[in-house]
């Protein structure tokens, strides 16, 4: 070993590197906890990276397991983490990154993952929050709470499709390097439409200061993006901000305070456009 360089972000892993070796660097990433929820993650980011086509995602070298820890080595990107903001450079990468995901990743078969249709509907926020709404839910939610639930409903069902999803894009997720952008931690990927991955970075676009129209002019540049109904937009978005409003009720953290201000606005936006503001 050569030398052991510290990430400047990552937040779900108890140990992570570039290790620089005589043999070249590579980025290692794990947990204390192999036989746990942590370690179930890790376990299910090495099955599907170690599959991922090289135009998505740098490639798993490896996987280890010792005294308790799990450990995954992958290909060493040289890079930044995106920028997201208006006027970034680093907009039409990404872009391009997640057109080709949708090319590359539909009909792409990893045994046992998860639907995201699964998954939403296990969560399905505005559902929970209209079963026992907080006193402290704000007026906008609680007057519109039954047409809300009906949309998240729509929403649930307008995700299904066969295309490996990432699910959880945003800044830190997606490295730029060079001339293209590559996609890192799959550890909550899913099955789904191919559309969902632009939809996703819609809201995160607006968290970085876009207005809801810029982002899903930005959106509309993606491979995919024009698979997806005016309607099932609509009902994504609904689903989405119910996800962030029921975990910020629950959770107060201030990335889901900052979300749910987000993903609102986009709902918002798309609830003119359906006539149901």
């Amino acid at each position: 070993m050569r030398r052991v360089e510290a990430p400047v972000a990552g937040r779900n892993s108890d140990f992570a590197a570039t290790l620089h070796t005589r043999l070249g660097a590579v980025f290692c990433k794990g947990v204390v906890d192999a036989g746990g929820g942590r370690g179930a993650m890790h376990r299910h980011e090495a099955a599907v990276a170690s599959q991922l086509p090289p135009a998505v995602a740098p490639r798993l070298r490896w996987k280890a397991e010792a005294d308790g820890w799990l450990m995954l080595g992958f290909q060493h990107i040289t890079g930044h983490h995106a920028d997201l903001s208006p006027g970034s450079k680093d907009l039409p990468l990404v872009a391009g990154a997640v057109s080709i995901m949708a090319r590359e990743l539909t009909g792409f078969a990893v045994p046992g993952i998860q639907t995201l249709s699964r998954k939403m509907a296990w969560m399905a926020g505005w559902r929970r929050l209209r079963h026992r709404p907080p006193v402290e839910l704000d007026e906008w939610s609680r007057d519109r709470l039954d047409v809300l639930v009906e949309l998240e409903a729509e929403g649930i069902e307008s995700v299904t499709g066969n295309s490996l999803l990432h699910t959880d894009l945003h800044q830190l997720n997606i490295m730029v390097g060079g001339d293209r952008a590559w996609v890192i931690d799959w550890a909550w990927s899913r099955t789904g439409a191919a559309w969902v991955d632009a939809a996703h970075l819609v809201v995160r676009l607006i968290d970085q200061g876009h207005d809801p129209e810029t982002a899903e002019q930005w959106a509309a540049t993606t491979f995919a993006w024009r698979t997806a109904s005016s309607r099932a937009l609509t009902a994504f978005s609904v689903a989405l901000l119910g996800m962030w409003t029921y975990l910020h009720h629950i959770d107060p953290l201030p990335m889901r305070a900052r979300l749910a201000t987000a993903a609102r606005r986009w709902t918002e936006h798309r609830l003119v456009l359906m006539g149901r503001a």
